[in-house]
Formats: structure tokens, sequence, C-alpha cells
């Protein structure tokens, strides 16, 4: 699971480096979850959010996406919308914190990260869009929607989730593939950890793309 993370600004630079030359793009899978479709996911589960389906929501937990059979590929864009609910408490340490969420492809960890739901922004800093330890970043940074009502414990807060569009293109060629996202929230007091915070995701899509 280890790995050495490349630099966000070095893998932007491969990526836009190969626009050029991409000479095809597959989509390998797509899913909003409105029809209620799990299959390939272990430890899937689906609710209603917002007037929407979602995957979720989770809390010392996580899914697995399983992919075979993909067509032939130099890299791989996994895309998808990520809600934060709740009361996240970013790199605040023990016993509220740190709230780590992660993604993993085929075992390597690409995204290592903490989040913070909170409405101070000097408060409970994050280090998305950076990778956990890093503390500088305000809460909610990066966010493409703050105004989404909480799901449990904040379920009155008009502001009680945060939407972030994750989208990560990077080096693959196997004919299989598999994601899995999953978190390592801390709440140690609390009578309802997955009330108190949680996560969820909607609109997943993967292209794999030939250079």
């Amino acid at each position: 699971m280890n790995k050495i993370l490349v630099p966000f600004f070095f893998l932007a630079f491969i990526v836009n480096s190969c626009k050029n030359q991409v000479q095809n793009e597959v989509l390998v899978y797509s899913n909003t979850f409105e029809s209620n479709n799990l299959s390939g996911i272990n430890d899937g589960s689906i609710t209603p959010y917002n007037n929407t389906l979602v995957l979720g929501q989770y809390n010392n937990g996580g899914f697995t996406l399983n992919l075979n059979d993909l067509p032939r590929h130099h890299l791989i864009t996994i895309a998808f919308d990520l809600y934060i609910h709740d009361s996240w408490d970013g790199n605040n340490q023990s016993p509220d914190g740190p709230d780590i969420w992660q993604m993993l492809v085929d075992g390597n960890l690409y995204i290592n990260t903490s989040f913070s739901n909170s409405d101070c922004v000097f408060c409970s800093t994050q280090s998305y869009p950076l990778n956990f330890p890093n503390n500088h970043n305000a809460p909610k940074k990066g966010a493409f929607k703050v105004d989404l009502p909480g799901v449990c414990y904040y379920a009155t807060n008009p502001n009680g989730t945060t939407l972030y569009h994750i989208e990560k293109t990077f080096k693959h060629s196997s004919n299989t593939l598999i994601l899995q996202c999953l978190d390592k929230l801390v709440q140690t007091y609390s009578p309802n950890s997955k009330c108190d915070e949680s996560w969820s995701v909607d609109n997943i899509i993967i292209k794999a793309i030939t250079l």
C-alpha cells in the first residue's frame, strides 16, 4: 500500500503532454446508482441523499470496484463526485481526528487526504487538495459545492455536506483494475460514529485511454 506519491504538478505535466497524442478514449465504467446497480462492487450500499441515490454512506469502511477485460490502454481516468457529510475534523488530532479519506488503484495509494467540514475558516484545517499531513488549507478548500444539507448530525444544517469533484489520470495498462475508496475517521467519544461523520460517492466514470 505504501507508495511514493507523484507530485500533482508533475503528474499534470505528464497528462497534459499526452493530450495531443490521445488516439482513443473508451468509457469502461459509468454508474449513477439510480438503477441500484452494484455489479462488480464489494461492500456496496446505495442510499438516498438530496433527491438522488448515492453509494454510501460510509464510516470507517468503504467499497471496492473490480473491473475486468479492459481494452488495451496506456492511461486510466477515474472521476466521481465525493460527498463529505457532517462533522469531519480535518487535520485535528485525537480525540476528533485526523479524518482521512483514501483512494487506491490496484493497491497503490493515489489519494491520502483529510477533509474539514467546519464553517470556521480558521478552524480545523484540511489537507485536500494536497495529501495528508499538509495542514495549510482552509476547510472546504477545492470544493465544488458547499451548500448541501447534512445527513444526520448536521441534518438541519444547510451547509452540512460538501461536494468535491475527484478526477485522476495515471499510467495503467493491465486488463483488470481494482478501485478502492475508504476512510480512517476518528470519533473517540461519539455515541454514533456514522451519524457524526460519513461520506458517499456518485457518478463514477472510468475511461481507458490509448496513446
